[in-house]
């Protein structure tokens, strides 16, 4: 494939809006590109999450033995179009850098590993069976690949490579944290200040409840040698009518980082756990809700599957890509769920920009990563 025809899709992507939506347009067109090569025996599905919202799988070539490709088609919101120099919509190329939304964060990975897949298919160089698994939702929620998961559609798999950003491709991410997000609701009576004996106070429960799941999770004081200790945030909270008024209601919402020491269900147990015993006392109404809980992704940094991509890695680029743990969760936080057992790593291009105005891929790296998948898929199946 030359330079012009993958930045061509590169471009095409970035120009369709998918601000956590709208992802079915990115997913059919990406599966018009493989269309042409069903002869070849390529298969081409497409899994609805809803309206306009699809996860698409392409599988090309055959064997017992499947390599796994995955990036997601959404991206976050642009925000105030004030700060970007260009049109984040409108992808700009300056100084060899392409500057959009998504160009970093991930589209640029995706486009990549789709272009590595179409150049061994106009070859007819497939060295195996390989499955690119495009998700929706991943930056509000990992809900696409959560799908593809509970489908099975991930089950296969004998490793599975994630095209997010990595430093340029100088690092590759083989563990990160898990991530918890909960939201308690506290209900209490509403009464008059001077008479608060009448009411129940909504918010000195939630208060309660704040400080003691706080020391609660404290006491899970493993320490991961790369990715650290869980970390535990109460990030907003709100509640009360007025003034002068025993506050009959209060909320809060907190952020949990897991680690592989630590299962969610151990931090479902702590917080259910105390809900329960505060519910116990006359007049406690606490309920909590979980949001989307990912868990966290387990690695180990001198596994094949990261030797043989800093092999690589080192042919393509000349450098020692760096195995390392990230704090945030991503779409492999959901396939570490999957019945097979294999290794999920995450590398690919991109820069520090994600998520910020003025969002870039330096167009180089964007096609030395297509090099890197080619050439890691053909030493994946030993060609």
């Amino acid at each position: 494939m030359d330079q012009a025809h993958a930045e061509e899709i590169l471009k095409k992507v970035i120009a369709i809006q998918t601000v956590n939506d709208n992802e079915k347009e990115v997913a059919d067109y990406l599966a018009s590109l493989f269309a042409p090569y069903e002869d070849q025996g390529v298969t081409i599905e497409e899994l609805a999450y809803s309206p306009g919202r699809s996860n698409l799988i392409v599988t090309i070539g055959e064997g017992e033995t499947t390599l796994g490709f995955s990036g997601h088609q959404d991206v976050v919101d642009p925000g105030d179009l004030a700060d970007w120099d260009t049109d984040p919509f409108v992808p700009t190329i300056k100084e060899g850098r392409l500057i959009g939304r998504g160009a970093s964060d991930m589209k640029s990975g995706l486009a990549a590993v789709v272009c590595a897949m179409l150049a061994m298919l106009e070859e007819k160089k497939v060295p195996g069976k390989i499955k690119l698994i495009a998700t929706v939702g991943e930056e509000s929620g990992e809900y696409g690949a959560a799908q593809v998961t509970d489908a099975g559609l991930a089950d296969d798999l004998s490793a599975l490579v994630i095209a997010e950003p990595t430093d340029g491709m100088r690092q590759i991410c083989y563990t990160s944290k898990g991530v918890v997000d909960y939201h308690v609701t506290s209900k209490g009576i509403a009464a008059h200040s001077s008479r608060p004996h009448e009411g129940e106070d909504a918010i000195a429960h939630l208060l309660e409840f704040a400080n003691e799941v706080q020391a609660r999770l404290a006491r899970l004081d493993k320490k991961d040698p790369v990715l650290g200790k869980l970390t535990s945030l109460i990030t907003l909270i709100k509640g009360g009518e007025q003034i002068n008024s025993v506050p009959s209601q209060a909320e809060l919402s907190g952020n949990i980082r897991t680690i592989p020491g630590y299962t969610n269900q151990v931090i479902f147990d702590v917080i259910d756990g105390l809900i329960a015993e505060l519910n116990a006392k006359p007049g406690y109404q606490l309920s909590v809700d979980y949001i989307y809980p990912e868990e966290p992704m387990p690695g180990d940094a001198h596994s094949p599957l990261v030797q043989l991509l800093q092999k690589v890695g080192l042919e393509v680029f000349g450098h020692t890509l760096t195995p390392v743990g990230g704090t945030g969760a991503s779409d492999g936080s959901e396939f570490v769920r999957a019945k097979g057992d294999y290794p999920i790593v995450m590398v690919g291009p991109g820069s520090d920009s994600q998520h910020q105005p003025n969002e870039w891929v330096s167009l180089a790296a964007y096609h030395q990563a297509i090099a890197f998948y080619q050439q890691f898929a053909n030493e994946f199946f030993g060609k």
